[in-house]
């Protein structure tokens, strides 16, 4: 996924965050004033979902606070080592975290680590949703998402995708797809979305599920065959491509998210006044217009809807990880 940046505001755009700075001001939100810049930690290379989420937010978040925002990627160990360093934070508000989905499943694979998912951290806001494409080369002898699981049917373990690492969102995607289908899948890690994706366009690997901002473009260009959309709905910028859903797996909604979550202990009122600024960012019309224009979903969340979400999806990814044997490595 290509790496954001920030434009100038236009009247709407100010219009838009005044708005939400008119919302932030009631009593039990003016309270909080960042004392310093804030920092959004983002545990994995620019690029990704969450990298492009959080510059995304950075204009707005230091409208709305009337402080600089920073992001500063802390990438290694499968997105623990930038969320040890939230989770060991101050709680006050000057140190976030905006993480991607690994959040549901790093609780389950991640051993010895020096912090706790579960406990270490505030979680504020479910903020963007990526969906995610299962593409294949356009000279692929798959030409349906079918004739892909009928051929790991009769030759198990043959079928090869890559994926931008091990447990993060099209691995488990892919997983997911594979324990529905009842069928052996074998996966092949790559360092990121762009040697995954790259890996495809090679003929490396079969087939792997990529953002549908990095495959649209390709799939409208006949650069990939997009055989599946993992949203629940078709993608808008490929209405032609039908859901993994529709092609006889319904319920099946496997997507790449980011959250914005603080460490734990933060104070309610921190926690409100930050997603106040999180619904500001995602009200900012040149926010969501490259949002759309990159195929993202804004959501923006209530910090106990987020902290519910998580929930469900952690005892989703716990079932997900036993039955299919993930593991860090």
């Amino acid at each position: 996924m290509p790496q954001m940046r920030d434009g100038t505001g236009s009247l709407g755009r100010r219009s838009a965050l005044g708005v939400a700075l008119g919302m932030a001001s009631r009593p039990a939100l003016a309270q909080w004033v960042p004392p310093r810049q804030i920092r959004l930690v983002v545990p994995f290379s620019p690029g990704g979902g969450a990298d492009t989420t959080a510059r995304l937010f950075t204009a707005a978040f230091s409208a709305f606070f009337g402080q600089p925002v920073v992001v500063e990627n802390r990438a290694g160990a499968g997105g623990t080592i930038g969320a040890a360093e939230v989770a060991r934070a101050a709680p006050d508000g000057t140190t976030l975290l905006v993480d991607a989905a690994n959040q549901a499943v790093a609780p389950f694979i991640f051993r010895n680590l020096s912090f706790d998912y579960v406990t270490g951290f505030t979680p504020i806001s479910r903020v963007t949703v990526y969906p995610l494409v299962a593409i294949v080369r356009p000279d692929s002898p798959f030409r349906t998402l079918a004739q892909i699981l009928d051929k790991a049917r009769a030759e198990p373990g043959r079928v090869t995708y890559s994926s931008s690492g091990n447990a993060v969102s099209n691995h488990i995607a892919t997983a997911v797809l594979a324990s529905r289908a009842k069928v052996e899948l074998s996966h092949v890690p790559y360092r990121g979305g762009g040697p995954a994706l790259a890996a495809v366009l090679a003929g490396d690997v079969d087939f792997g599920f990529a953002t549908v901002a990095s495959a649209a473009a390709l799939a409208q260009d006949g650069r990939v065959r997009a055989l599946a959309a993992s949203s629940a709905t078709r993608i808008p910028s490929l209405p032609e491509v039908p859901t993994v859903a529709e092609q006889g797996f319904p319920g099946y909604d496997q997507n790449e998210w980011n959250g914005v979550y603080g460490p734990a202990g933060l104070p309610g009122a921190i926690v409100e006044r930050v997603h106040a600024a999180c619904r500001a960012a995602l009200a900012d019309p040149l926010v969501a217009q490259r949002l759309t224009a990159i195929g993202a979903i804004g959501q923006g969340s209530s910090p106990a809807e987020f902290t519910e979400y998580l929930a469900r999806e952690r005892a989703a990814m716990a079932q997900l990880v036993r039955q299919a044997g993930i593991t860090a490595d």
